[in-house]
């Protein structure tokens, strides 16, 4: 059975945002959309399957070609949706909602999804505005490399641009003496080559843009999410992305990226087709 697209949905504007996304994404990847309504640990709880139908009808009425499963599942969100990834494509929650997931994007538990699941988990807090171009956060790291190969992927898919951004600056925030800067900016520079060389000539297709920045990574990825159908990064990574699935870093591009962003860890499994 191919793996499905798994969103959350709890009823609220966000989740529908998640919802439309998630569907967008299984249309263009060809694979089934699995809806999950999250129930808690509370005697006779109260069921309202209008939020699955609902969510059901609108997936469908958006792509009718698209197989639909749904499920109201009793348990603690982070558990549901890490026992989820680990035959899911992607994970996608909303930002924040209500009841099932609230606060997912602040609190414990988009850490514990994002800095655990085993698939690819994208956290949808705005709809994106067809830029054209997905952007790829890379430091050089493992997880940075597999966030390069799903952006260039995803991008290949929307016939869109690559944007591979890599962002430094001095220890301390120091002003750069310009000599040094030049310096640092060539290694980084044949760094980021050398991390898009093999993914140039796997996607031919793709045209990528190189950037470099002067500033900490969360400060470049926040700007460029501006400009981006989707942001991408890497679970950990060096540098200025390191603990990003459990420290402020991710915390703060969680909560301020203008896209949909894609935290990706490096494969433990098969990849999806």
């Amino acid at each position: 059975m191919t793996d499905p697209i798994v969103v959350g949905v709890d009823g609220s504007g966000r989740s529908l945002r998640a919802l439309l996304w998630a569907a967008q994404e299984a249309a263009l990847h060809h694979h089934p959309l699995r809806i999950i309504h999250v129930l808690p640990f509370e005697p006779g709880p109260v069921r309202d399957s209008r939020i699955v139908s609902e969510a059901t009808a609108i997936a469908e009425q958006a792509h009718p070609e698209l197989e639909v499963t749904s499920a109201e599942v009793e348990g603690t969100p982070a558990a549901t949706f890490l026992a989820e990834s680990e035959r899911a494509h992607t994970v996608a929650l909303g930002a924040k909602g209500r009841g099932g997931f609230g606060t997912v994007m602040l609190g414990s538990v988009a850490l514990q999804v994002v800095g655990h699941a085993a698939s690819p988990v994208v956290v949808v807090n705005h709809v994106p505005l067809d830029q054209g171009r997905v952007t790829v956060g890379v430091d050089g790291s493992a997880h940075s490399q597999a966030a390069l190969e799903y952006g260039f992927k995803e991008a290949s898919l929307r016939g869109a641009q690559l944007q591979a951004l890599y962002a430094w600056s001095p220890p301390g925030g120091a002003a750069p003496v310009s000599a040094a800067q030049d310096t640092a900016d060539a290694e980084h520079r044949r760094a980021l080559e050398d991390c898009l060389a093999p993914l140039r000539q796997g996607y031919p297709d793709v045209e990528v843009m190189e950037e470099l920045a002067h500033e900490s990574p969360v400060l470049a990825l926040a700007r460029a999410s501006d400009r981006s159908d989707l942001l991408v990064v890497g679970s950990r990574g060096r540098g200025g992305f390191r603990g990003l699935a459990l420290g402020s870093v991710g915390h703060h591009l969680l909560q301020y990226a203008m896209c949909p962003i894609a935290v990706i860890r490096p494969r433990t499994r098969p990849a999806p087709s």
